[in-house]
């Protein structure tokens, strides 16, 4: 698991404003003052952990081995009904809630372990794991300091049902762009993709298409996205999170 790179990367839907990020961090860096702490999302899809499982799969690719991701999409926090887990999946470790979130990177690895967290805090909230649970553990796999017992057994997940494309919109940007859940490399240039009753055809980049067009293009991270040249797919199409997307 260690590597040269070592790096705490933070996957969460919970925003920029507020002082949920902040606390998160703030703990981070008690317990390992040492470790870099990376944003990589803070507006995941809120509450939908199948579609952040794709944006997190296609994202979590580029980091050096050693990289440990805490990643909080958890609409079952306090529930009985999610476990909490560190997920081993080839060089990466991932800590977080057991709620399909980890799905489609444990699918895709050459090599894949599970453990349930059974270690708690003196005082954990009923609601902000993120802070109270997942932030030390991943904090402590980051410095390699892992006391014997905080994780229980290794356990199999069975991923034989889940799907390896999600035909929706998972993820929206900044500039309005609209990212699926869709591998690009499944897909010829030749393919026309339906949304909202739009036909939308492939472009290699921008330029390729007049101002104004809509297009659809393979990201930077390999998933088929969904854009207009100097202007926003999500306005221009009306796209929203969730939204059914065909070929």
């Amino acid at each position: 698991m260690r590597g040269d790179g070592i790096m705490i990367v933070l996957f969460t839907d919970f925003g920029l404003e507020g002082p949920y990020l902040g606390q998160v961090k703030a703990v981070l860096l008690q317990e390992a003052p040492h470790v870099p702490v990376i944003d990589l999302f803070a507006n995941a899809p809120a509450c939908n952990p199948q579609a952040a499982s794709y944006l997190l799969h296609a994202y979590a690719r580029g980091f050096p081995p050693g990289t440990v991701f805490l990643c909080v999409i958890d609409p079952g926090v306090g529930s009985r009904e999610r476990r909490p887990v560190v997920v081993r999946a080839d060089e990466h470790c991932f800590v977080g809630p057991d709620n399909g979130l980890f799905n489609r990177v444990a699918q895709t690895a050459h090599a894949v372990q599970w453990q349930e967290i059974l270690w708690r805090p003196d005082s954990l909230s009923a609601t902000f794991h993120g802070r109270d649970l997942f932030a030390p553990v991943a904090a402590r796999l980051a410095r390699d300091d892992l006391p014997a017992g905080m994780l229980g057994a290794s356990f199999s997940c069975s991923l034989d049902d889940w799907p390896q494309d999600l035909y929706e919109v998972i993820y929206i940007d900044h500039f309005g762009n609209a990212m699926t859940g869709m591998g690009g490399g499944r897909l010829g240039d030749d393919a026309i993709l339906v949304v909202k009753g739009r036909q939308i055809a492939y472009a290699h980049h921008y330029a390729e298409v007049p101002r104004g067009e809509a297009f659809w293009y393979r990201n930077a991270n390999g998933l088929v996205e969904i854009a207009v040249n100097c202007g926003s797919a999500a306005h221009n199409l009306g796209l929203r999170i969730g939204d059914s997307v065909s070929f």
